[in-house]
């Protein structure tokens, strides 16, 4: 496995088992990319802390100076608690809660990115009730198609993110009469694990459209958020360790238009955190099947989810016989109690034995911080590549 040596291999023998492993240097290689693919620029990114709360990842985050998008009011809490300035946080999701409002608004957080017109309301009458001002970026739904899994499709009309075109009208009047918010921003996000980079130029043609209208009503607007969904590579994560971040930016660059003075925002996640960790896990059984074998191991759909959720592939490597040939069927599988507990089916992996030591990469995104006591399973640890 490309980001763990022999030596390194053999370490890990002696962990308990399940565990996730992590290479923040892949993560600090991966920010430096970010960062020198958007220098000179006026683009800001923030991670989606939803990606992955790991308070390690974050510092590594935080120290390359991105800021912060969160979903939930204890996103927010984690967000100022592992060190982010609050100016420097971005608060989305279709449903916040009075308090997670309220708490916002008294820690002075960057924006709200506001969802819907009812949500908009609200805003204005707890503002109103704190004497405050609420600053909020207005979330469009840009109907733009991302060609990605539709359980990770946010950008169609038929989506519950956003505000809808049509309701424009209603909107350009609701800023007009609320006196406790102040516009900031425009914020789109279509979609995620997207690697059609095309998607993202029918997203800028869609923006440029946008911001016409607001010019139009000689409302000025100081940012436009753009959302992330830059995808990675499940299937070789060793060979495209870090996503092709140059390419991504510059069909932003070459495509949104942006006013004078305007900042172009962003919200990766999972580009940012997907390969620098895998999830580590053991053979307990190898059972006989008709089809092909089943290794049944001791990580389950409680440590990673994705497999079971999205029916999405990550590569799965036995590193107890990564020099051997990779000439057995298994189906690879966990100990939950659901039959969709399963990882992969027919994967061609070599002969695989009870106690063999198993990788499941690019568990970094939606890996951890999704994982549940379902079961009532014990939480999987973490484990990093200098404490090994």
């Amino acid at each position: 496995m490309g980001m763990l040596s022999e030596d390194r291999i053999e370490s890990l023998k002696g962990i308990e088992t399940p565990f996730f492993y992590y290479d923040l240097d892949i993560l600090d290689r991966t920010l430096d990319s970010v960062n020198k693919a958007i220098e000179d620029v006026p683009f800001k990114v923030h991670y989606a802390i939803k990606a992955n709360t790991n308070p390690r990842i974050l510092d590594r985050i935080k120290q390359a100076n991105f800021g912060i998008d969160c979903v939930s009011g204890n996103e927010v809490k984690h967000a100022l608690q592992n060190g982010f300035k609050a100016e420097h946080i971005a608060f989305a999701g279709v449903g916040k809660t009075d308090a997670e409002i309220k708490f916002g608004l008294e820690e002075g957080i960057f924006t709200f990115n506001v969802e819907s017109l009812p949500e908009l309301e609200v805003i204005d009458a707890i503002a109103g009730e704190m004497n405050e001002i609420a600053p909020v970026a207005i979330r469009f739904n840009p109907n733009v198609n991302a060609k990605t899994h539709h359980y990770i499709t946010t950008g169609l009309e038929e989506n519950k993110f956003g505000i809808n075109y049509w309701e424009l009208d209603s909107l350009f009047d609701a800023l007009e009469r609320l006196k406790n918010i102040k516009l900031l921003g425009l914020h789109f996000h279509i979609g995620s694990q997207i690697t059609d980079l095309s998607v993202f130029q029918n997203l800028c043609n869609r923006v440029n459209e946008l911001q016409k209208l607001f010019k139009e009503k000689s409302i000025c607007i100081e940012h436009v958020n753009v959302g992330g969904g830059l995808g990675v590579n499940y299937h070789e994560p060793d060979s495209e360790a870090i996503p092709d971040f140059e390419s991504f930016f510059q069909i932003f660059k070459q495509f949104l238009e942006l006013h004078p003075g305007q900042q172009l925002h962003f919200e990766l996640g999972r580009s940012i955190v997907a390969q620098c960790s895998s999830l580590i896990s053991r053979v307990l059984y190898i059972k006989k099947g008709i089809k092909t074998n089943f290794a049944i191991i001791d990580a389950g759909m409680t440590e990673l989810i994705r497999p079971t959720l999205y029916q999405s592939y990550h590569k799965i490597e036995n590193l107890t016989k990564l020099n051997f040939e990779s000439n057995q069927k298994y189906d690879v599988v966990g100990p939950i109690c659901e039959s969709s507990d399963c990882f992969g089916k027919e994967l061609q992996l070599p002969e695989t034995e009870r106690g063999d030591l198993i990788a499941i990469r690019s568990a970094g995104a939606y890996g951890e911080v999704m994982a549940s006591s379902y079961n009532l399973r014990d939480k999987a640890k973490a484990f990093y590549h200098d404490e090994i």
